[in-house]
């Protein structure tokens, strides 16, 4: 039976697995994500709520963990008749790619040191006793 890893290395995979994968994102928040992505200006909170068809406060959880995570940022905006509203866009697609880089490279070192306990524990002991 294929683990976890396998059926994900067999599967076809997209950018978007890697947010949920990673950054442990819903589906919602993906959504969000990606309707952030494609606008071509940052969205209020009232904004993603009609569009995703959700309540404002449904949306700014979603909108609130993309920030948590690093791939969304809050903005202020004044006006028109005063006073300011915080609007939302998608973080530096670059800056989100190398922190992607930093937690694969941690992920690929900390898994190679448990690998290597693995075969000092298991590995040299076994072979032994196998030959005697």
């Amino acid at each position: 039976m294929p683990d976890p890893i396998q059926t994900q290395l067999q599967n076809e995979r997209q950018w978007e697995d890697l947010l949920d994968s990673m950054l442990g994102l819903n589906k919602l928040d993906r959504g969000v994500f990606r309707l952030l992505a494609e606008s071509s200006e940052p969205l209020t909170v009232d904004h993603i709520a009609k569009i995703i068809d959700k309540e404002r406060t449904t949306a700014y959880r979603s909108v609130k963990r993309l920030e948590e995570v690093g791939v969304a940022v809050q903005e202020q905006e004044s006006c028109p008749k005063g006073g300011y509203h915080h609007v939302y866009r998608v973080s530096d697609p670059d800056e989100i790619a190398d922190e992607l880089q930093r937690m694969l490279n941690r992920w690929y070192a900390e898994t190679g040191q448990l690998i290597q306990e693995f075969r000092d524990i298991h590995g040299g002991d076994q072979q032994s006793e196998l030959d005697h």
